[in-house]
């Protein structure tokens, strides 16, 4: 089959997710373009390690599953790396534990690149709400607060900052010349729902390869679970104000230009005209309209307190976090020199986007 060999790495950490963790890698294999192996890099949980490297013992020997334990600190950046480190793909894609794929997920991202100017393929990614609809009150426009692709993206396969974590590909080339994901950024297993580590990287490589390009095929289609305690206002408000201090972080790293490039359009057109649909809907009587035009204007001002909190801390100093430089290993673990960059102090948090 023509096109580059794909490496998918699903990151796992809890067994509460078994069966999520098993329709994933099912997902994978069903792929009209096969992948060229799968791996699983469990998180700091030596009984989940163990239970999948059982259940995918026939399948490791074939070379198609290959289970791992996290060779870095606590956390998704540093199982990512670890994957990355571990795979022997030309692209390595990444699939969120409890997502599925749809058939030809890995054939719309191996298109993509056919230019050899293309760095990293996201895809769609589409909620499962658990009580099987979405909540009357809940914005399409922040989607992103599930981990899902958000309206105001422009359909097709167009060009973006950067790609969504739990639905993205990237070359491996792209790893050798900006590094892999930034560990003290993204979640680590603090209950405090944290992220941004692809805006991060994919900044980063833009930077390396100004020449880069980074697409989103809006045809790569994955599922995403959205358990019920998401579905909730509580957790809307908390995921708003972590993607806030997350910002600031991005900002201070990378600068306010690039970290906040597409959150400023994102904040002065789409938000706006989704308040104003909201308040349309309101005045037919259409439900949920009055909530959902008032998510918005809260979601943005808990985003934007969280920004200002998240800059005050960062002008503290002192806080670090390690850019990896990824180096190929022949026994399965992942090896990740990190590269200490101090930056400021500050909590983490995210948006997914062309958002995330």
């Amino acid at each position: 089959m023509s096109g580059p060999d794909i490496s998918v790495v699903i990151c796992v950490y809890t067994e509460d997710r078994w069966e999520d963790i098993l329709a994933a890698v099912a997902s994978v294999r069903a792929q009209s373009r096969p992948a060229l192996e799968t791996l699983l890099v469990v998180d700091h949980n030596a009984a989940l390690l163990d239970r999948l490297t059982k259940e995918y013992k026939e399948y490791r020997e074939a070379g198609e599953v290959q289970v791992l334990a996290n060779a870095g600190p606590r956390g998704l950046s540093a199982g990512r790396n670890t994957g990355i480190a571990a795979s022997r793909g030309e692209v390595v894609a990444f699939l969120d534990d409890d997502a599925v794929a749809e058939r030809d997920w890995l054939r719309r991202f191996a298109e993509g690149y056919a230019d050899p100017r293309v760095m990293a393929v996201g895809g769609r990614t589409v909620p499962i709400w658990a009580s099987g609809r979405r909540p009357a009150w809940f914005p399409e426009e922040f989607d992103w607060v599930v981990g899902c692709t958000y309206r105001g993206l422009p359909p097709g396969r167009v060009r973006v900052r950067n790609v969504l974590g739990g639905n993205a590909s990237f070359r491996r080339t792209a790893f050798d010349a900006a590094g892999g994901f930034a560990t003290g950024i993204g979640r680590d297993g603090d209950r405090r729902p944290l992220g941004c580590e692809e805006t991060e990287l994919c900044i980063r490589l833009t930077r390396a390869r100004p020449d880069a390009v980074l697409l989103i095929d809006d045809r790569a289609v994955i599922h995403h679970r959205v358990p019920e305690a998401r579905e909730h206002f509580g957790y809307f408000r908390t995921r708003a104000y972590a993607e806030g201090l997350s910002k600031a972080l991005v900002a201070r790293s990378v600068g306010a230009d690039k970290g906040l490039e597409s959150e400023r359009r994102y904040a002065t057109r789409v938000l706006p005209a989704g308040v104003v649909r909201g308040l349309r809907d309101a005045l037919l009587a259409r439900p949920g309209g009055a909530g959902r035009a008032g998510a918005i204007v809260a979601g943005v001002l808990t985003a934007a307190g969280g920004y200002v909190v998240g800059r005050a801390q960062t002008r503290g100093g002192g806080a670090t976090f390690s850019v990896v430089r990824i180096e190929a290993t022949q026994d399965g673990q992942g090896s990740q020199d990190s590269q200490g960059s101090r930056v400021g102090q500050g909590s983490q948090g995210s948006t997914e986007e062309a958002h995330d």
